[in-house]
């Protein structure tokens, strides 16, 4: 995974297409897994630079809508957007896309930690 944005409750990452992530050795398609933990890092990363959540977080819950599978041999991105922080909950709803961003390969809400304090 690589971090392409990052900022203000915003985070933007993408996942290169990988042998090692096929879930389907068939069709080639990458496992649902993979972006499933794409989606989550993208998430949590958001929540991480929303300036009010604070320092960490952790994935309280997640609900991926999958749409389609991701083209084979194409990079899915992730872009999630922290939306609503509360003092102990922040919540984000988050998009993964092949080339196709006009047809999201998933999509997702979650809630994650806000652990304050100081570094």
């Amino acid at each position: 995974m690589k971090i392409e944005e990052l900022g203000e409750g915003r985070a933007v990452i993408s996942m290169p297409y990988d042998k090692a992530l096929i879930g389907d050795p068939v069709t080639k398609v990458i496992h649902g897994g993979a972006v499933s933990a794409l989606m989550d890092t993208a998430g949590g990363a958001a929540v991480v630079a929303h300036p009010l959540a604070g320092l960490g977080t952790a994935t309280l819950d997640l609900r991926i809508d999958y749409m389609r599978s991701a083209t084979p041999g194409q990079t899915i991105t992730a872009t999630a957007e922290c939306y609503h922080v509360t003092r102990t909950v922040a919540f984000v709803r988050a998009t993964a896309c092949d080339a196709d961003t006009a047809r999201p390969v998933a999509t997702a809400t979650g809630a994650f930690t806000v652990a304050k304090g100081q570094a």
